[in-house]
């Protein structure tokens, strides 16, 4: 009996010592803040975030390292949002380093993000800036202290998160050039289908190249009895702009909420930065019933009232106590795109008249640029996935990232709150989706600000929501748009295909009927547009697609003399831009015109200028035309129906176009491409979305 009795008690004294070992069971959620001056204190200082290297001699206001600190008695993270430009990898991970032996925290569980602000001290070699080595020295100490401050201030703690709608304070800035209005890049090149602040001017433009995110997000933390810590936002606007050195809007903004929330406490506020590689705070498409595109804030007006919306979502966040918190990353190496033979010969001649000096013009930038690469030929980034308790996520790209594809990750997130901090853990430059490549531009020029791979982008969002997966033990969302009443009242139709044309990313557009006849995006097509209101879905808003240049092409077989197409469109090419302003619609087989086929367009040029065009077979068919004028940059409905040889062609619900035409379609005339004509002349410029296609009623 003793012997069994002392085995009963070191049963129990084992598994006592099991269970403390382990995570504990009932820790303590803690958190802390601080903030840590990172201005340079010598001066004058080397700034980036322009094309050409340039000196500040001025402190408009100071540069902060803010930062808070999580615990849940297992897991210790810790999240740094510091005023620069961008700061690179390998300066960062030294400081990870050593603030892990001094703070008791792995390097790995510390997250380190620059806000973008033109305006501050260098710490990395950007275009024609290089770093500035006396404020290295100063910053990386500083950042250490910054990782280690919060750590030494631990309170137990509780979270909230919150969000506002703040669109009225960002928008996109690279739009899409119409075809015959390309620009030449640094090289010499006609290359330049889509650009930054192209629509300033509406003539030279077709529209926008993808979609803005217009939700400031914060995570709010207080102590257990409810005293304010710290506050992470997180919004998509590249940056404000200033002069001399200054935290831009991202410091006036989080100092402005400090002090309205708790002023004279150790509560830090701070703005990290979304993803904005294409974004800006104009807002080109305004228009008077919207806002005024005209409308000039100052850098203080701007941050005043975009703290005060902030401040009324603060103000509703509700709080509670995370069980746990957990934080992953993973390391990738990515080639860059390396300039070939003709472009290094080009370079190296520009490069050696220079001589020691830095270059003073683009075209120098760009040749520097190209020598950088060649003799980097890879560079390593590091990608982030943490969670705070249930309900809460935050991702990190190393890059100036588009909006669109902080949406993909926000969205396949399998938890109920996402942020995506980017510029975190390096500055890899601009990160355009693969179909932005194509279209060319600034934020796709080769140099370290955007050099790195074409398919970087798709690799980056995916390690991103491979980490959220991880971290959270649970599997991706489907990014599935909800059925709105408009698009049930078309599956209830019953078409043979019906595509809404909501994808982030091709080539698939999928069919959203029971019969699966997925169509294919062409390469030239950008994706996530919004498409029409009346497809909304609560808050889930209704996407669509922008061609530039391109074409959806689907195979509906068996389609026969008798169908009915049904489509939304938006024209953003005007009327006399060229012969035809675009061919929405047609049948046909694909490079030719052929004699058989069916064409749907906008005139232009060459007759029935900005109305509906119709004809069947080649252009010696006679063309028959509508008579109201297309409003440019406006939703419309089409539809185009087939009886025989009888052809009828409505626009938003009224008879535009009747007219009789040959219906002498083979059996394995199948193919349809939406969005422009089958021989790819003067394809359609603008967007489309919920594609029905129906057999004969």
């Amino acid at each position: 009996m003793r012997g069994t009795c002392y085995q009963d008690q070191m049963r129990i004294l084992l598994l006592t010592l099991l269970l403390f070992s382990a995570a504990p069971l009932f820790a303590e959620f803690k958190a802390g803040s601080a903030i840590v001056d990172v201005s340079p204190a010598t001066l004058p200082v080397i700034s980036n975030g322009s094309m050409t290297s340039r000196l500040a001699d001025k402190i408009k206001t100071p540069l902060n390292a803010r930062s808070l600190a999580f615990s849940d008695g297992n897991e210790t993270l810790v999240i740094v949002v510091v005023d620069s430009c961008m700061m690179p990898r390998p300066l960062l991970d030294e400081v990870k380093q050593i603030a892990a032996k001094q703070g008791n925290i792995s390097p790995d569980r510390i997250l380190i993000s620059a806000t973008h602000t033109h305006t501050a001290g260098s710490c990395m070699g950007a275009l024609g800036t290089d770093a500035d080595p006396v404020y290295i020295l100063l910053l990386k100490k500083k950042l250490v202290e910054a990782v280690l401050a919060p750590l030494n201030d631990m309170k137990p703690a509780q979270i909230g998160w919150g969000e506002v709608d703040a669109g009225k304070y960002t928008a996109l800035r690279r739009w899409v050039m119409r075809p015959d209005r390309m620009t030449e890049d640094p090289f010499g090149n006609l290359t330049g289908r889509a650009n930054m602040h192209a629509g300033a001017n509406w003539d030279n433009v077709t529209g926008k190249s993808g979609p803005e995110d217009p939700m400031l997000r914060m995570i709010s933390v207080q102590t257990a009895d409810g005293k304010p810590i710290g506050l992470l936002c997180n919004f998509s606007m590249h940056y404000f702009g200033d002069r001399d050195i200054s935290a831009d809007y991202f410091g006036l903004f989080s100092d402005a909420l400090m002090e309205q929330i708790t002023p004279e406490s150790g509560f830090v506020a701070m703005m990290s930065h979304g993803c904005s590689g294409d974004i800006w705070r104009h807002d080109y498409e305004a228009s008077a019933d919207r806002k005024d595109p005209n409308q000039q804030w100052t850098i203080e007006d701007y941050s005043k009232q975009l703290s005060d919306l902030a401040l009324t979502a603060y103000e509703d966040i509700k709080y509670e106590t995370p069980g746990s918190i957990a934080m992953e990353e993973t390391r990738m190496t990515l080639k860059y795109r390396l300039p070939d033979k003709q472009r290094l010969e080009w370079a190296r001649t520009i490069v050696d008249a220079m001589g020691d000096r830095l270059p003073k013009t683009k075209e120098e930038v760009y040749a520097r640029e190209q020598i950088i690469l060649d003799e980097r030929h890879e560079t390593e980034i590091v990608v982030q996935g943490l969670r705070l308790g249930e309900n809460i996520s935050i991702a990190t790209t190393p890059n100036e990232t588009y909006a669109l594809t902080g949406l993909k990750i926000i969205h396949a997130s399998p938890t109920k709150h996402t942020m995506v901090i980017e510029l975190a853990n390096g500055g890899d430059g601009y990160i355009p989706p693969p179909e932005q490549h194509l279209l060319g531009g600034y934020n796709t020029w080769a140099a370290r600000s955007a050099g790195l791979e074409v398919q970087a982008e798709p690799k980056i969002a995916e390690a991103a929501i491979q980490l959220l997966e991880s971290v959270n033990g649970k599997n991706r969302l489907a990014d599935l748009p909800p059925a709105s009443e408009a698009s049930a009242a078309i599956l209830a139709q019953k078409p043979r295909a019906y595509y809404r044309l909501d994808e982030s990313a091709g080539p698939v557009a999928f069919d959203d009927s029971p019969n699966h006849l997925n169509a294919l995006y062409e390469p030239q097509v950008l994706f996530y547009l919004r498409g029409p209101e009346n497809f909304d879905k609560g808050m889930h808003w209704n996407r669509s697609v922008h061609l530039a240049g391109d074409r959806v092409r689907a195979d509906i077989p068996n389609l026969g003399n008798d169908y009915r197409i049904a489509l939304w469109f938006w024209n953003g090419m005007p009327a006399s831009s060229r012969e035809e302003a675009g061919w929405i619609l047609s049948r046909g087989r694909n490079h030719t015109l052929g004699d058989e086929g069916d064409h749907l367009g906008i005139g232009g040029t060459s007759g029935n200028a900005g109305t509906l065009i119709f004809f069947h077979g080649d252009e010696s068919a006679e063309v028959a035309a509508g008579k109201t004028p297309i409003e440019r940059w406006k939703w419309h409905h089409l539809e185009l129906k087939r009886a025989g040889e009888k052809v009828t062609v409505h626009l938003d619900g009224k008879l535009e176009i009747e007219t009789t035409a040959p219906a002498d379609f083979p059996a394995d005339l199948h193919t349809i491409f939406f969005g422009g004509r089958c021989d790819g002349k003067n394809n359609f410029e603008g967007r489309l979305d919920e594609i029905a296609v129906f057999s004969a009623e």
